[in-house]
Formats: C-alpha cells, structure tokens, sequence
C-alpha cells in the first residue's frame, strides 16, 4: 500500500444515518513502501511515484498511527465502520498495516460494511450485477474515479450517502427474470443421466 485516504461519509442516530460533508474531515498519506515488490501497472494506475516515495513518502508506522489518531479524533465516542466498494480490497490491505504497524485496527475485526453488498441488498439485484455503471444516477456519486486515494475515499462517501438515503428497489420489484444458465457437462446427456 502506497498511499491512504480516508473521509467520514456521516454517522448512525439510532436508526436513522446522517450525512457529512466528505470534504470536511480529511486523511491523507503517501506512505514509503515496504518491499521491493509492486505491480507496474497498479502503481502506474495510482500516478504516483515509487521512486520519490522511497524518499520522501512517510515512514508506515509514523502514517498508521496517525491515520489511528484521525480516526478516534473524528469519530470521539462512536465506533468507526469501514465502508468501502469494494471492502475486500481495502479492507485487505488498512486492517494489515493497522495490525502491522500499530498493533490494532481501529475498525476492530469486522467494523466495516461492504457498498457493493449494500447496493445489491437494497436493489435486490444478484451481486454480478451490482457495478457503477448499473446502478442507478441517484445513487452514484458526481465524481470521477481518480485513483488517488482521497478522490477515491470522497467519491465512495458519497456513493455511500446516497445508497443509505436510498430507499431502493427491492421492495418495489414485482418480478426480476434472471436468465437460466445450464451447465456444460462434458459428454453428459443432461435428460438421460440425472
């Protein structure tokens, strides 16, 4: 992981959610790598510089904790939750070098909420079919994907906000038709063996 950003999308009143500017409480790192490994092509998707981050991005351990004391400062007295699209990518990659480098995550072992999942939930859609590009207008953000981590963090946010303020479809759908899909079996009479 080379760079860390992070926003409060809003927070849980009882029952209800409640949205927060995203670009009002901010975090963000370019943190200096770890191990001579990388993926070219992931980092060229990132625009940053492995070189100069070598020298010049923060030391881990320095960035974790600090990203560990925005976390308890912007959250005081509530548990902080992770919401990511995908979580199983970011989620990977923040609970390991917040175990790795502070000892801790402050999302606990499973504090986070996956958007995807959310997104899928509320359409009642099958998860193939819960990307962007189909979800409806009302619910995507208005921002490009950069790729940096802060862009990234912010557009999420938003996309987030906007699913928990959505009351979906799935209440409303009378019927989906999802295509039946039949298996291949190699040599297999699929009347005749069952």
């Amino acid at each position: 992981m080379i760079s860390i950003g992070m926003t409060v999308a809003g927070r849980m009143v009882g029952r209800s959610f409640e949205k927060t500017d995203p670009e009002s409480a901010t975090f963000y790192a370019e943190l200096r790598p770890i191990s001579d490994d990388f993926v070219a092509e992931s980092l060229a998707v990132s625009g940053l510089d492995r070189d100069a981050l070598v020298e010049e991005g923060r030391d881990p351990a320095e960035a974790m904790a600090a990203a560990a004391a925005w976390i308890r400062e912007v959250c005081g007295a509530d548990l902080p939750v992770l919401a990511a699209f995908p979580l199983a990518y970011d989620w990977m990659w923040m609970y390991w070098y917040f175990l790795r480098f502070t000892g801790e995550s402050p999302f606990g072992h499973s504090r986070c909420i996956d958007i995807k999942t959310l997104y899928t939930a509320k359409a009642g859609v099958p998860v193939a079919w819960s990307t962007k590009r189909q979800m409806p207008r009302e619910v995507r953000s208005d921002r490009r994907h950069t790729h940096n981590a802060l862009d990234d963090a912010v557009e999420q946010a938003e996309l987030f906000q906007n699913l928990m303020l959505w009351p979906g479809s799935a209440g409303r759908l009378h019927r989906v038709e999802i295509p039946r899909v039949e298996p291949v079996l190699g040599g297999l009479d699929a009347a005749r063996d069952q």
